[in-house]
């Protein structure tokens, strides 16, 4: 009877095993299902985290939120962030690849773990500052000094004269 006790038991066990495994494993083909629709910069295999945390950094150099480049489907009174109906939207995208470009070509910036070019000599930040249309300032130049006018030519000191 021992032997057929523990058969059930091991048996059990093995069961719940087989269990929690296979939901583990369709929670993270869950995960693996989500996928991000149009996506034309950012790396197709970007996680969510590290999408999130690309459209916060992006979101703090502009001072904006969301619906600055994202719009809102009426159907459904929620943003769609795979809608390119805002020209703004284009225009991010534009200049990723400018400051990934300037990145790579002059900073010799690599590549990371999901494929971006790593950020190293600028950014949306280095121009924006903030601001989601950064003023276009020409460049400070001091009002030269006027020349100073030579003193006049001194003449040879003559000896004085006797008579």
């Amino acid at each position: 009877m021992t032997i057929k006790k523990n058969f059930v038991v091991a048996l059990g066990m093995l069961a719940s095993v087989v269990f929690i495994s296979t939901t583990a494993m369709r929670a993270e083909n869950v995960q693996d299902e989500k996928k991000f629709k149009n996506l034309k910069v950012l790396p197709k295999n970007i996680s969510e985290k590290q999408l999130d945390g690309v459209m916060d950094e992006w979101a703090a150099a502009l001072g904006v939120r969301c619906n600055f480049c994202h719009t809102r489907n009426e159907e459904t009174k929620r943003i769609d962030f795979a809608l390119d109906s805002k020209p703004e939207k284009e225009m991010a995208r534009k200049m990723y690849r400018m400051t990934a470009t300037i990145n790579k070509k002059y900073f010799d910036a690599g590549k990371d773990s999901i494929g971006r070019v790593m950020e190293l000599g600028v950014n949306c930040n280095t121009c924006h500052k903030g601001s989601s249309h950064p003023e276009l300032k020409a460049a400070y130049v001091p009002r030269a000094r006027r020349p100073q006018t030579p003193p006049p030519a001194q003449q040879p000191a003559q000896a004085p004269v006797q008579n």
